[in-house]
């Protein structure tokens, strides 16, 4: 499965869930998309919905990716 990574650019309403200028790692979800919204793991580290207007896409390497999901794991 291709990692995605969003960078957050507003979380009104979600303070506590989300911080701006902090990448999260998604989760595809047609459904989800479908209604404009992304499935994004947040601070709790679980896996919620939230408006795909609070995401900016970025490019990271695969060296990066690698790097960032093996500091999860």
């Amino acid at each position: 499965m291709k990692q995605k990574f969003l960078l957050c650019i507003d979380n009104e309403g979600y303070e506590a869930s989300l911080e701006i200028r902090k990448l999260y790692e998604t989760i595809p979800d047609k459904e989800a998309e479908r209604h404009n919204q992304v499935r994004i793991i947040d601070e709790s580290g679980e896996d919620y919905l939230y408006p795909s207007r609070f995401f900016a896409p970025v490019r990271l390497s695969m060296q990066t990716k690698n790097r960032i999901l093996e500091k999860a794991a």
